[in-house]
């Protein structure tokens, strides 16, 4: 028994157990142990290679990347195909196209009615208002929808995530009118680079690959009754916008830009000036159970009970 061949040894991790467990995770579990096993043997993986490995992954962790790796290795965009294909096998194609939601949403960003100003103080970009509606798959508005927005700053820092930025800063979430209406002034974000330095950083590297995105906008729309969409709309223009890092550019998220807009009518977003602006409506299909329709990120949903 104390000698195993490779074989024995994979049967045996797959195998044994003192108690039932949990079947799905045993069989996710024996089939990545697996796949990892045979990697190791068919590419002559060294100790030094693997040990490694293994350092990497715990400075990934200790570093908090694990949401860039898993965007940069095109798992999020992964998930978000698997969705739509399903959607089409059930007859259920339509609304606005779902896109990778990232790892720095923050929850409880200050809540306004209708319209919000998402920046505060001096612009720091190029003026720019986004108003639209959120409609159904017939065209119809869904009224008091919550649309949570939020993008990084001049220097592609998020809040909360980047030293210095104020809590919920370039964070706001909006509730829609009766009629679905939103509207927000902000600036026209940049495009960002990965952290220079660190595990992730350093696996671009090793692979030849750049951690560039395109400058862009993120989305949570919820409204009762009706599916949760996860989002973001991209700005077009960027060099990056067919080449981004997380691969979740999609044709039906690159904006209209209109520049140069009179102000009139936009005073109460603090507007005096000729702006840029952006008219696009968030089209939502009614959701299939109640799953569906919990106004939950990724990360809340795997938090939550039941």
């Amino acid at each position: 028994m104390a000698e195993l061949t490779q074989a024995q040894l994979l049967e045996l991790v797959n195998t044994k157990k003192i108690a039932p467990g949990n079947p799905r995770v045993r069989q996710l579990t024996e089939r990545i142990v697996t796949d990892l096993f045979q990697t190791i043997d068919e590419l002559d993986v060294t100790p030094d290679e693997f040990w490694a490995a293994t350092a990497w992954l715990t400075r990934l962790g200790a570093a908090g990347q694990t949401g860039l790796i898993t965007a940069g290795l095109g798992f999020d965009r992964l998930l978000d195909i698997r969705a739509d294909e399903a959607d089409q096998k059930a007859g259920r194609e339509g609304g606005t196209p779902r896109a990778i939601e990232g790892p720095l949403f923050v929850a409880g960003a200050p809540t306004a009615k209708v319209e919000v100003r998402v920046d505060e103080g001096e612009p720091k970009g190029e003026v720019f208002v986004m108003e639209g509606q959120v409609l159904d798959l017939d065209g119809k508005p869904v009224p008091h929808a919550m649309v949570d927005v939020w993008h990084a700053n001049e220097k592609g820092g998020y809040s909360h995530f980047m030293p210095g930025m104020q809590p919920y800063e370039l964070r706001r979430r909006i509730e829609t009118d009766a009629k679905g209406f939103y509207r927000f002034r902000s600036f026209l974000p940049p495009g960002y680079a990965i952290p220079p330095t660190g595990p992730v950083a350093e696996l671009f590297a090793a692979l030849g690959r750049h951690g560039q995105r395109p400058a862009h906008i993120h989305f949570l729309v919820a409204a009762p009754g009706m599916r949760t969409l996860t989002t973001q709309v991209n700005i077009p223009g960027d060099s990056y916008i067919d080449d981004d890092f997380a691969f979740a550019t999609r044709d039906g998220l690159i904006v209209a830009l209109e520049r140069n807009v009179a102000p009139a009518g936009y005073e109460s977003l603090g507007i005096t000036a000729p702006f840029t602006r952006s008219v696009f409506n968030f089209v939502l299909p009614r959701a299939a159970s109640e799953d569906e329709a919990l106004p939950l990120t990724r990360m809340e949903r795997v938090a939550t009970p039941g």
